[in-house]
């Protein structure tokens, strides 16, 4: 799979040392609904996997990132949905400046251990997020288009 070939992008959200997790609006016409999730969502237009899950994130809950606050990415997915997975650090402060989106019914801070163990998170983000703390060898992704 090349970056050019893929449908969206999440990322763990770091706040400090607590992930950012949203809730997903109740509604039965789009999949998990009521279920945690990250930030992150579909690709738009060209846009590279960074350019992607750094839009979502600013409309879901007006955070910005940038490249250096990623620490980690992994390529996943089947024929079917190919998807980017983003491990990012923010400092606990920017907590202050969530402002959620149009999207989800509330936002809050959780542990990865908490995560992890909680039976109502979005898809395979739970096997995503234990990649990574396993220490799976992360992807190379460009920031921007070539």
């Amino acid at each position: 799979m090349t970056t050019t070939q893929f449908d969206g992008a999440k990322v763990a959200l770091f706040l400090g040392e607590r992930l950012l997790i949203l809730l997903r609006d109740d509604d039965p016409r789009i999949p998990w609904p009521n279920h945690w999730d990250f930030p992150g969502g579909g690709r738009e237009g060209a846009e590279t996997p960074y350019q992607t899950v750094v839009r979502e994130t600013w409309e879901e809950v007006g955070l910005t990132l940038t490249a250096d606050q990623v620490i980690w990415q992994v390529q996943d997915g089947d024929l079917d949905r190919r998807v980017w997975f983003f491990v990012a650090r923010l400092p606990a402060s920017a907590e202050a400046g969530i402002v959620l989106g149009c999207e989800g019914q509330a936002w809050r801070l959780a542990s990865v251990d908490e995560v992890l163990s909680m039976t109502d998170v979005a898809g395979n983000l739970q096997s995503r997020l234990a990649r990574w703390r396993a220490g799976e060898a992360a992807c190379d992704v460009p920031t921007a288009m070539p």
